[in-house]
């Protein structure tokens, strides 16, 4: 089990700036934040936990200047960059709330965001983001007054971030800052989290201080990493996880975070800091073993075997982990070899070869995805929960898990199943409710507590939870069958050719399909065939290709004879358009917009239902 660490007080009875005065008082050398910097972002800075401190008291001073105090909402819109970080810690020592808006909103749900929290100050990156945050300052129905731009160069006439920190360290006074931050208290809004809105408009989601930071003193609980570990940050600020495991965790920690501001630079990041610990929500995992997958289809044909020959060890290993039995030693001596002199070599080179914890939640994970990492010696720590649960309910642990599953729940929080299939929660990481544009909390608990998370699974024997799917997302047929269209979407995933799937057909007789090809895996797949226009520009050709056609189409019967009638796809279309958040059809965490790819693709599928015969 993990080190317990010597908190500043009981758990549920202290606050975020309690710890970060901790940390500067018995950490104060150690690293803390560190972001690429210089010519290229060829190198990183560091702040340690002193310097960290004394930046946070100078921008409270900067941001109380602007007229912020106890109370207020200060909307942030800035990728994962230490402005966004040190701001986020300033603002909470002034007992405002920080309430971080997806980069990829759109206007109107900017000026949703903007209206409904009562912001009068917003802290943006630069000229991307000005075009959705000027046009509100106009806006007679948006309370919004200032903004505050990070980039100088593009601040126009706004207030840069530069200038207000300069203010702040000429005006600070240090008994002022002490006063603020110690008048806080635990049932304190920590912050307000808007949903990112699969359906309808996003919801204001308050935690407080009790909330979160009792989440992550029984988080760490689950998890036995190393001292002060480094964190790869990378995931937006306004999803629950990221704030969690890159703010709130790490400063329970003493932990080092490091901010990558690019999302699709993580791969070579991880490679350079060789982690101990990677959290990915399971698109990421997903295409993380497509890459995989496309490295190993170029290999030699001897070079393959030896390496299936190792997954098959790890496999064997992960098993008797997963059941709860001692390893042979005939087994974990043929997995020390292999892991020594095939896996982690191979490992090494993605800078995979130091992960002790590895894991993933906010929707379910393919178990092909997770038995593919099992093979490598990685097991997913697979968890679940909602930001309205503070960000965890149920979590595997190394000690307890089972593939598949979502995990026990955690420390104080029960759950039970309606009889519907719904999985209900409480406990005192369960939030008070959503917020009101007047400034209240609509409570969103039952009289006895209970918090219904719209999501449905079961429970085993054993306590852990099994989720199936949403329960808004549930298909139900004309012939009253419900189908879950995660599992049916999983299922003929597994095929390397295809990437991404929406499976329809509420209120049919039948189920029809979207699959999208993958881009990495599809010109690898085709390339080891011999078939010509194999490179990922050319999934038009590939999609065409009739051997490519008769694959995708053995790949649905394959997946079909997995399934009952029921779930069973009837007809399909082939897309070559990845889909994605800047497109729309994913939310920032990555999961599917069911309701975005139905109206985008509509004709398309409402042509599976009227053309006859087998698609293609």
């Amino acid at each position: 089990m993990p080190t317990e660490l010597r908190l500043p007080g009981r758990p549920g009875e202290i606050t975020l700036p309690a710890l970060l005065a901790r940390n500067a008082a018995e950490h104060a050398t150690r690293p803390a934040l560190s972001w690429r910097s210089g010519p290229a972002a060829a190198q990183w800075t560091t702040l340690t936990w002193s310097e960290v401190r004394r930046q946070v008291a100078f921008l409270s001073s900067g941001y109380a200047a602007l007229g912020v105090g106890r109370g207020d909402h200060v909307l942030l819109m800035m990728g994962n960059r230490p402005e966004h970080w040190l701001s986020d810690l300033a603002l909470v020592h002034l007992g405002a709330v920080p309430v971080t808006v997806y980069g990829t909103s759109a206007p109107e749900q900017v000026a949703h965001i903007a209206r409904h929290s009562r912001a009068r100050v917003a802290v943006v990156e630069g000229a991307r983001e000005l075009g959705r945050w000027e046009p509100l300052l106009a806006d007679p129905s948006v309370p919004l007054e200032r903004l505050v731009v990070a980039e100088p160069a593009e601040a126009g006439p706004h207030r840069t971030y530069g200038s207000l920190y300069a203010s702040g360290a000429r005006t600070h006074r240090p008994d002022a800052f002490e006063k603020a931050w110690q008048e806080g208290r635990p049932e304190d809004p920590l912050t307000v989290v808007y949903t990112s809105g699969t359906t309808g408009d996003p919801k204001g989601v308050r935690l407080t201080h009790r909330n979160l930071l009792l989440q992550a003193v029984r988080l760490d609980r689950h998890v036995d990493l190393p001292e002060h570990a480094e964190h790869l940050c990378y995931l937006p600020f306004a999803h629950i996880a990221e704030r969690l495991l890159g703010i709130y965790l790490p400063l329970l920690r003493a932990a080092h975070v490091r901010l990558c501001a690019d999302p699709a630079a993580v791969s070579g990041a991880v490679r350079e800091l060789h982690p101990v610990q990677f959290f990915g929500v399971p698109r990421v995992w997903e295409k993380l073993a497509a890459s995989v997958r496309a490295v190993l289809a170029q290999l030699p044909a001897q070079q393959r075997a030896a390496i299936g020959a190792a997954n098959e060890l790890a496999r064997a290993r992960a098993g008797h982990r997963e059941r709860g039995e001692a390893i042979p030693a005939a087994l974990e001596a043929s997995y020390g070899r292999a892991k020594e002199r095939v896996l982690d070599p191979l490992l090494g080179l993605a800078g995979l070869d130091r992960l002790v914890w590895t894991a993933s939640a906010t929707a379910p994970m393919p178990i092909d995805v997770v038995r593919f990492w099992a093979g490598w010696g990685i097991t997913i720590m697979d968890a679940w929960g909602l930001t309205e649960t503070s960000g965890v309910c149920t979590v595997n642990s190394p000690d307890a898990f089972r593939l598949g599953s979502v995990g026990r729940p955690i420390e104080g929080l029960e759950l039970k199943v309606a009889e519907d299939g719904e999985v209900l929660t409480r406990g005192d990481t369960v939030f008070g409710g959503y917020l009101r544009p007047d400034g209240s909390v609509e409570g969103a608990t039952d009289a006895d507590g209970w918090f219904a998370t719209g999501d449905v699974g079961r429970l085993d024997e054993d306590g852990f939870l099994w989720l199936t799917d949403r329960k808004k997302e549930l298909i139900i047929t004309s012939t009253g069958k419900n189908v879950s269209p995660a599992l049916v979407e999983n299922t003929v995933k597994e095929h390397p050719l295809i990437g991404q799937a929406l499976v329809h057909g509420d209120g049919r007789s039948y189920l029809v399909a979207l699959l999208v090809l993958d881009p990495e895996l599809a010109p690898a797949w085709a390339a080891a065939r011999g078939i010509e226009a194999a490179s990922p520009g050319a999934l038009a050709a590939l999609a065409a290709h009739p051997v490519v056609r008769e694959e995708i189409a053995r790949a649905v019967e394959a997946a079909n004879a997995r399934l009952n009638r029921t779930e069973q796809i009837k007809r399909y279309r082939v897309l070559t358009e990845e889909w994605g958040p800047e497109s729309g059809e994913l939310t920032p965490s990555l999961k599917l917009r069911r309701r975005v790819v139905r109206e985008k693709y509509g004709a398309l599928i409402e042509g599976l239902y009227e053309e006859p015969g087998r698609d293609g």
